[in-house]
């Protein structure tokens, strides 16, 4: 598939296809909860957005804005070519006198990330698709399609998107 006509930002929007690659790392004070259980389970104001061609912007939060037992290590590892080897995380929800909400491998973070991307160090980023709701400043995040990237969509980003289907090639 060739690539693709990307869409024209209006005021206050950004193409990723404006974005650079390899990408770079900005850091962000929006607001962010995220929600799985029906609790909160994670908010900052502090936080890295990484921004790569053609993907939605990708968001990292301190580790400790997560609430206590809510990462538990899991299984396997990835490798990208611009941040380094992955370790992943379930995360873990409890409500008092129920059962948790475990969302299997649904986080990720890069332990010893490349000199690139030192400031990722500490920092955890979430697949939206694998909780209940993500917000970015009120604003509820859309999930990038496809399940292998974990961009955040909201009304400040215009595509098109890699994810799609076709979009392997771009």
């Amino acid at each position: 598939m060739r690539r693709p006509e990307p869409v024209r930002p209006g005021p206050g929007q950004e193409s990723v296809w404006d974005y650079p690659r390899p990408p770079a790392c900005v850091p962000s004070t929006e607001s962010i909860e995220i929600t799985l259980g029906g609790l909160v389970i994670a908010s900052t104001t502090r936080s890295w957005r990484v921004l790569e061609t053609s993907h939605p912007p990708t968001y990292y939060l301190p580790r400790e804005s997560f609430g206590p037992g809510v990462l538990r290590p899991a299984e396997g590892s990835s490798f990208c070519e611009w941040k380094g080897e992955a370790a992943y995380y379930d995360l873990v929800a409890q409500q008092q006198d129920a059962a948790p909400v475990v969302a299997a491998r649904a986080a990720w973070t890069y332990p010893l990330p490349t000199p690139g991307f030192s400031a990722l160090q500490g920092m955890v980023a979430v697949m939206p698709a694998a909780v209940d709701r993500i917000t970015v400043d009120d604003e509820v995040v859309q999930p990038q399609e496809g399940g292998f990237y974990g961009g955040w969509i909201t009304s400040k980003v215009v595509g098109p998107f890699k994810g799609i289907p076709g979009s392997w090639g771009w």
